[in-house]
């Protein structure tokens, strides 16, 4: 039988390690008797999991190293141990300071620890934070109140990430068909997708996506999927098929797949394809939309809507969340139980959600980060564009891209080096630069300058 044996001594080495990175844990580590609660676990010695340095962190490499034995290993990570953040900074656990133009992957649009959202976090966790969707909770239809306010849509389906959103509106495109056609022996059930997509690595979403690195490990997945050249209407017209074709899934804007961007009449032809041949237009904006292009949705730039949008990245600031907002044309085919989730619009991410959009909505915050992308992008064609090795730079807004003739990663990790995080995307030859909507002129400058100073990097790379 085993017997419990704690060590208060390891318990309290643990809280102090805690306390470095959380100076008010003592006020939120309540008290019994007078005295802090002790935690029991089935187990002959309890030490802490981290020693810690003569500085007083945790040492980097031993995070690394225990991750290494713990974590499934599907992250090829960026050998830094973050521990905090502010703004437009991150610190990792030696008390190195970054400038973050990451942002989690285009997620922490207010960056790190925005006052109003973190207020809304704690309020909400003060009060409820979930109850599943047996029940109905207010920090969830207000969300869905004003997401519907403030978009083409009359309805709102939350789930948990985007990938989650893409095959809600996978599943919500099939249940149309059938819904509108119950006497078809075979309703459309096919989708077009494009080359350089990413949509998702669940197995429908991952069908979806054009990458056939990420489908190979896995297949068969869905079936049914067609890729059509991104932007070529004539090759993607013969492909939409009345009966056949469900829905079209693209993204106005693609993040993952390079920064490129959709042109209004590519846009508009899809619009048009697709309601004559009765299939259903999905805007992909996980990744784009919520403010990121300087307009509140991305497809609002060209004027063009769709009949589902799937949202999820900076919506909630960093709690993991996404939405397919959809038009009662969509909606009224979807019955009770058809789909569903446990955790999906619960009542602490919604209440975070709320916070962000309420900023990110504001005019004057938009035309900020029109402002402030215009100004990016004409810095980095002054500091960057007359290298040999600087293809292109595009984008617009904070979405943007410096695209190589080489591959990206020494580039990257150079600017890391230099205190500047950034990421890959496309073949791994572009730099993506996806900031906190709030960053500065200031701080936009001192990355291109970063950016510029290591561009020396892919010469010597290429030498070698």
């Amino acid at each position: 039988m085993t017997s419990l044996q704690i060590s208060s001594n390891t318990i309290f080495q643990a809280l102090n390690l805690r306390r470095q990175f959380s100076p008010n844990l003592d006020r939120r580590v309540g008290l019994i008797n007078g005295q802090r609660p002790v935690t029991a676990c089935l187990s002959l010695d309890v030490e802490a999991p981290f020693t810690a340095s003569k500085s007083g962190s945790v040492k980097s490499k031993e995070v690394i190293e225990t991750e290494a034995k713990v974590v499934v290993g599907t992250y090829a990570r960026t050998p830094v141990v973050l521990a905090s953040g502010k703004g437009c900074k991150l610190f990792d656990t030696e008390g190195r300071e970054y400038l973050d133009l990451s942002s989690g992957i285009a997620v922490n649009a207010l960056g790190h620890g925005d006052e109003d959202w973190l207020k809304a976090v704690v309020e909400q966790a003060n009060t409820l934070t979930h109850v599943s969707n047996v029940y109905y909770s207010i920090p969830q239809v207000e969300l869905a109140e004003q997401l519907v306010g403030c978009s083409f849509a009359d309805r709102v389906f939350f789930t948990n990430s985007g990938t989650e959103a893409n095959e809600a509106a996978i599943k919500f495109a099939r249940k149309f068909q059938r819904h509108n056609h119950p006497d078809a022996k075979e309703p459309a059930t096919n989708f077009i997708s494009f080359t350089n997509s990413f949509h998702g690595r669940t197995m429908g979403a991952l069908a979806l996506t054009s990458k056939e690195h990420y489908r190979s490990p896995f297949e068969p997945v869905m079936p049914g999927v067609t890729f059509a050249e991104y932007g070529n209407i004539e090759a993607t017209r013969e492909l939409i098929q009345p009966g056949k074709t469900a829905a079209v899934f693209v993204e106005p804007i693609q993040g993952e797949g390079g920064i490129y961007s959709a042109t209004k009449e590519f846009l508009q032809f899809l619009r048009t394809a697709c309601d004559e041949a009765g299939a259903l237009l999905v805007f992909d904006e996980v990744q784009c939309g919520l403010g990121r292009t300087g307009y509140l949705w991305a497809h609002e730039a060209f004027g063009v809507f769709p009949d589902i949008m799937t949202l999820a990245k900076p919506l909630a600031g960093g709690l993991p969340i996404g939405a397919a907002l959809v038009t009662e044309r969509v909606a009224s085919a979807i019955a009770f139980g058809d789909h569903g989730s446990t955790f999906a619009g619960a009542p602490l991410v919604c209440n975070a959600a709320l916070a962000v959009l309420n900023k990110i909505s504001n005019s004057s915050f938009l035309n900020s980060v029109s402002t402030k992308g215009l100004y990016f992008k004409h810095i980095l064609n002054q500091k960057l564009g007359g290298n040999p090795h600087v293809r292109e730079i595009r984008g617009f807004g904070l979405i943007l891209g410096v695209e190589l003739d080489v591959p990206a990663s020494p580039l990257v990790d150079a600017c890391r080096n230099a205190g500047l995080l950034v990421l890959t995307a496309g073949k791994g030859n572009v730099v993506r630069l996806v900031p906190p909507l709030i960053i500065s002129e200031q701080e936009l400058d001192k990355a291109a300058e970063i950016l510029c100073q290591a561009l020396p990097v892919l010469d010597e790379k290429k030498s070698n």
